[in-house]
């Protein structure tokens, strides 16, 4: 009776020791065939272009001239790398870090697949040479330099993509309306961040 007595306290007590360990493989065995799951809905990485500004460096801040503390002239951009198959080509800037949720701050399409890039102070109207540009978030046509509350440097994403069709969209759009119009038609895109702080 003794004997029977410390199996059932050694089975008792391994049950304790091991049962939670059990139950966090399973959880971990789960968790990563859900996070296989979702990767498998993503979309495929698209090839990059590359895309640069002789008015600021990757990661560096962007002068004042290009902000709401200067001149707010749109930057000088340049690209390459640009599929033989695209039809035109997208630029999108915003901020991720305004508080509101990201702001933004440059729609631009209907540019030509065989351009090289935007020259710095591009006019704030509906056609430019080359291009339409849309509606941005402080609800004017064309560029909009960064303009954060004082406080830590935001982040300023300008994005390219090369896409397989011509869009067709009028002056006006806003950056919402372009992305869905490019879902799906996305052959290759390039990104160049630059950061500001108010004085």
């Amino acid at each position: 009776m003794k004997l029977r007595g410390k199996f059932q306290a050694f089975a008792a007590a391994a049950c304790v020791t091991f049962l939670p360990l059990l139950a966090y493989a399973n959880n971990r065995g789960a968790s990563t065939k859900k996070g296989d799951s979702d990767m498998s809905k993503t979309e495929p990485k698209s090839p990059t272009i590359e895309l640069k500004s002789m008015s600021f460096a990757a990661g560096e801040p962007i002068p004042a001239k290009h902000t709401c503390d200067g001149s707010n002239l749109s930057p000088q951009l340049s690209w390459s790398n640009i599929p033989d198959s695209a039809r035109e080509l997208v630029l999108i800037c915003d901020d991720p870090d305004a508080p509101g949720g990201t702001w933004v701050h440059w729609v631009v399409y209907g540019l030509s697949p065989d351009s090289t890039g935007l020259p710095e102070n591009i006019a704030q109207k509906g056609v430019v040479s080359g291009g339409r540009q849309g509606i941005n978030d402080f609800r004017k046509t064309g560029y909009g330099g960064p303009c954060p509350p004082r406080g830590p440097a935001h982040r300023y994403f300008f994005r390219l993509y090369a896409i397989d069709k011509q869009l067709g969209l009028e002056p006006g759009a806003t950056k919402p309306e372009v992305m869905k119009a490019i879902e799906g038609h996305i052959l290759a895109r390039g990104e160049l961040i630059g950061l500001y702080k108010r004085r």
